[in-house]
């Protein structure tokens, strides 16, 4: 048999499978042909911070066939690493480095393998873990109808529940992201004993606090609920009833800019005249960062409406992260924990203080936050971040996934998608893996089924997007790759996020049409019946909480993989190919029970194209 030098996905070769601990001994091994006439063997490892090598010269051990294993024991501090090998032999000095994929080779050019290592004391709360997370763009899930005071009355109220969203600026008050649907805290109460039927263990809320837009990631107040949506009674009775049905409710913190129609900056002195850009004596002129006051000033993405934080201010992060803070105001009030809007914009000291403020608060809470690539190499600002290195976030929403799963689903090779879970699966913490947001579908993309039916094409401007529907050959075909794609989801490692009206059959593109109205009445059945089937079977198998992921087969249109702990095994089969797929069971799967799809036939399994 034909051996690589070396597999980081492989325990032949590298014995922990994941980001290690702080501290925690890993065994890395090289396996060379007896041909090479090896002399000595070598690893080469390099912090990432400070770019120190190490040279460690290898053991060497015992024999597979023709081949000898070379080994080492390392242990680690806190950090990020990158690692390849050489060795010497008579043909010369040659080196050992990484495929696209998790392969080594004999070759100078390759790459080198990540080694993430976080601290050991790092812990996540993992009563999240096997759930599945709901999230509601408060505006549009439900009216209760219930009576609200002190609602400005610039706003534009929209009295038809399904009409389109509003996708024109214009100086009247019906414009972009100023028209009002009604739904409102008392209406998700309402709503829960639906959302728990999904098998919804957390809701994650858009932001709820007091903003001058639909959307509210323009913060006005962070100490109030948003008039429209009710009272700070509201939410307190809506985490009180959800606790009930064993649901927790997740709030969005966007601590990286405010709006500048707020308490803190007041541009149109809608507030008392102590804002920034009121006078240069504001308690909150620290907070900004102005260029030539009070016209000039940072801003979001250069978006004037939204003037960034400097989040280092001692009284900014006092403010949000302070003993009586927002981050613990909210908590108290019910709250189980934040997810943080542009993570990667926020300084590595204010996410830690973050983390400290929500923990010292509830060390049960659960931190996460919005960075679209790999968390753990993500570079920003400058600098490599620390997100997952054990003092600042749980997890991340992972978006890395999402486009893996609707790539596949539209497409792709079967192999690119086993390929990017295992690379999620080798770089994050194991902890940190089973509490990724895996979610194909946001307030900030296109709605699922649009994104699947139309080939991720675009007709262009929000006039043309507010007019396009998906043919019904379309959407015959979006439905079925969104039944494929939504298994994948709900059972590779991580927490499924369901973006609300997506197990009804919305449509729309991204911003405002992915944040129309969920469609009460007017759902799709059969898509509703499978999400709850499939949340259902989620929430009654303890294995999805922190299960192996084991790969089992990928072939161009297929994939085979099994969720397995020392209870339960649980094998899963996602076939987008034209073709029915056999697929050979292994011995011990012969006789297991069929949850979805056909009876296995003599050890064979056919799924249908």
């Amino acid at each position: 048999m034909q051996y690589f030098p070396f597999d980081s996905r492989n325990t032949l070769y590298k014995s922990i499978q994941t980001a290690v601990a702080s501290g925690e001994s890993l065994k890395l091994r090289l396996l060379l042909h007896k041909d090479a006439l090896v002399f000595d063997a070598f690893l080469l490892i390099r912090r990432d911070d400070s770019g120190e090598l190490q040279t460690i010269k290898m053991t060497p051990a015992g024999w597979l066939e023709d081949y000898r294993f070379y080994e080492t024991d390392l242990k680690l501090q806190t950090g990020l690493y990158w690692y390849a090998f050489k060795f010497t032999s008579e043909y010369g000095e040659k080196s050992i480095t990484k495929t696209d994929h998790s392969l080594g080779i004999i070759a100078d050019d390759g790459e080198w393998w990540q080694l993430t290592v976080y601290s050991a004391d790092f812990k996540t709360p993992n009563s999240f873990a096997g759930g599945i997370i709901y999230q509601i763009f408060p505006d549009r899930f439900c009216a209760s109808g219930k009576e609200k005071s002190n609602i400005p009355n610039d706003r534009f109220i929209q009295t038809d529940w399904y009409a389109l969203p509003e996708h024109t600026q214009t100086d009247n008050p019906k414009r972009l992201c100023n028209d009002y649907f009604g739904g409102d805290l008392a209406g998700i109460t309402e709503k829960l004993d639906y959302i728990k039927s999904l098998g919804v263990t957390c809701i994650y809320l858009n932001p709820i606090f007091e903003a001058h837009s639909n959307h509210r990631y323009n913060t006005a107040d962070y100490m109030k609920t948003d008039p429209s949506l009710g009272s700070e009674e509201d939410f307190a009775t809506l985490c009180k009833e959800a606790k009930k049905r064993g649901i927790s409710v997740i709030l969005d913190g966007v601590f990286s800019h405010t709006g500048d129609d707020s308490v803190y900056f007041n541009k149109y002195e809608r507030y008392e005249k102590i804002g920034a850009a009121n006078t240069q004596d504001s308690p909150y002129i620290s907070w900004f960062k102005f260029q030539n006051w009070p016209h000039i000033y940072h801003s979001w993405w250069g978006v004037s409406s939204l003037p960034e934080t400097v989040e280092n201010d001692p009284a900014y992060t006092e403010f949000i992260t302070g003993e009586n803070g927002v981050i613990r105001h909210w908590l108290r009030l019910g709250a189980s924990g934040w997810r943080l809007d542009v993570a990667d914009e926020l300084p590595d000291e204010f996410l830690e203080k973050i983390r400290y403020a929500v923990k010292t608060e509830n060390p049960e809470a659960f931190l996460f936050g919005e960075v679209w690539e790999d968390a753990t190499n993500k570079i920003s600002y400058g600098s490599r971040r620390k997100f997952l290195s054990g003092n600042q976030l749980d997890s991340v929403m992972n978006y890395p996934l999402a486009d893996l799963i609707v790539g596949f689903v539209c497409g792709g090779n079967a192999r690119e998608l086993i390929d990017g879970v295992l690379t999620i699966r080798e770089n994050y913490p194991p902890q940190s893996v089973n509490l990724l947001m895996n979610h194909i579908g946001t307030h900030d993309t296109a709605r699922i089924l649009t994104r699947l039916g139309d080939g991720g094409r675009n007709p262009g401007d929000r006039e043309a997007q507010s007019k396009f529907k998906l043919t019904n050959l379309q959407r015959a075909i979006a439905e079925k790759r969104l039944i494929l794609a939504s298994v994948l989801q709900y059972t590779l490692p991580g927490i499924p996020s369901l973006y609300y009206g997506d197990e009804a059959g919305c449509e729309g593109y991204g911003d405002p049409f992915c944040r129309a109205t969920y469609p009460w009445g007017r759902e799709n059945a059969k898509l509703l019946e499978h999400y709850k089937a499939l949340g259902n079977f989620r929430t009654k198998h303890p294995v999805f909480a922190d299960g192996k992921f084991i790969p089992l087969y990928s072939d161009m249109g297929y994939v085979t993989y099994m969720r397995e702990n020392e209870n339960e095994c649980i094998l899963i089969c996602v076939n987008r190919w034209c073709d029915d797929a056999v697929i050979t069971l292994p011995e011990f799967m012969a006789d297991a029970t069929v949850a979805f799809g056909e009876v296995p036939v003599n050890g064979t399994l056919n799924v249908r194209a």
